[in-house]
């Protein structure tokens, strides 16, 4: 159960139907280190339902349930927001009505030293707040 990019833990998890057209796979994983996702089976792990995934892996501010899902998809994307602007919005729209705090989730991950994302979080968090 490791990321392919960097080696470190992931969290895998079933992605919901609704928003499985933004995901690598079916049953995806978010990396505990870098953020990327991935097809669970690439980083062989077993997905669970998002209810019993354990986002805290990441950041104990992590969401949890569909709404951790959802804001997983969205990490996995930030990366280029100019390619994924569409998809982005729509995971940040979906985890928002799962309950999830998109800015302050990803406040607090961009105040983690644990985290090395291939990305600045808190840069991200700042265009992400002028299109949405």
């Amino acid at each position: 159960m490791s990321c392919p990019a960097c080696g470190e833990p992931v969290v895998a998890f079933v992605v919901p139907p609704a928003l499985r057209e933004h995901a690598p796979a079916a049953e995806s994983a978010i990396c505990t280190s870098c953020l990327r996702t991935v097809a669970a089976s690439d980083a062989d792990a077993a997905a669970v339902a998002p209810d019993d995934a354990d986002f805290s892996r990441i950041h104990e501010s992590f969401p949890t349930g569909r709404g951790g899902a959802a804001f997983a998809l969205v990490l996995g994307k930030l990366d280029s927001l100019a390619l994924n602007r569409p998809a982005i919005q729509e995971l940040c729209d979906a985890a928002e009505r799962a309950g999830a705090d998109v800015p302050l989730a990803l406040e607090r991950l961009a105040g983690a030293s644990t985290l090395d994302p291939p990305y600045d979080v808190d840069r991200r968090r700042q265009q992400l707040a002028s299109f949405r």
